[in-house]
């Protein structure tokens, strides 16, 4: 995993007004904190961020006011509309330091014959690696299960120095017999006619 190198501005004005007038200077009002500190409230660059976020549990390296520190994104809000950065929360960490973090599930393979639905039941699993290796997301075969087959969390291999913290018996995807809708009786037909 690699680090993204970003530049951060502490801020001194708060509410809604200073944070419009930060997201119109093209910046993203965001709080750092962890390791028993106090938060730090920080400006950020949007589109180096929003170009950064686009990899699950990135490592970004902040130069906060010549003062370097780790820190992994921890909340992201978004506009519900237009998509763009409202805020973000980013946790402090250490080089050799385990933290959980949640990585998208992804399934490849072709299903057995016969139509079947692949459900995903969770998109995404808990683990707990080091701070700076972090796994991006897992890859599970489906290919060739039939109808009724499921995938438990303990049956994924998790990368290198990665360990479960989700249920280890939670279903993480099925697949489902295709439902094919059964033709009406006559009788029934018949009452739909009339009315």
């Amino acid at each position: 995993m690699s680090e993204v190198k970003l530049a951060a501005s502490v801020r001194s004005e708060f509410g809604k007004g200073a944070a419009r007038a930060i997201r119109r200077d093209a910046k993203v009002p965001a709080v750092v904190y962890g390791h028993g500190s106090d938060p730090i409230h920080v400006t950020l660059p949007a589109h180096e961020l929003g170009l950064a976020l686009r990899t699950p549990n990135v490592l970004l390296s902040l130069d906060i006011e010549g003062k370097n520190e780790l820190a992994i994104p921890k909340a992201v809000q978004r506009d519900a509309i237009k998509g763009f950065l409202i805020h973000v929360d980013l946790l402090l960490v250490k080089r050799g330091e385990k933290v959980t973090v949640e990585i998208p599930v992804q399934a490849e393979g072709e299903l057995a014959a016969g139509g079947n639905l692949l459900e995903h039941v969770l998109g995404t699993l808990s683990v707990e690696a080091e701070a700076t290796h972090l796994p991006e997301a897992v890859t599970v075969s489906v290919e060739g299960l039939e109808a009724g087959a499921s995938i438990l969390a303990k049956d994924i291999a998790l990368p290198k120095g990665a360990t479960l913290v989700t249920d280890a018996d939670a279903v993480v995807i099925q697949v489902l017999a295709a439902q094919a809708e059964e033709p009406a009786a006559e009788g029934e037909a018949a009452e739909g006619a009339e009315a």
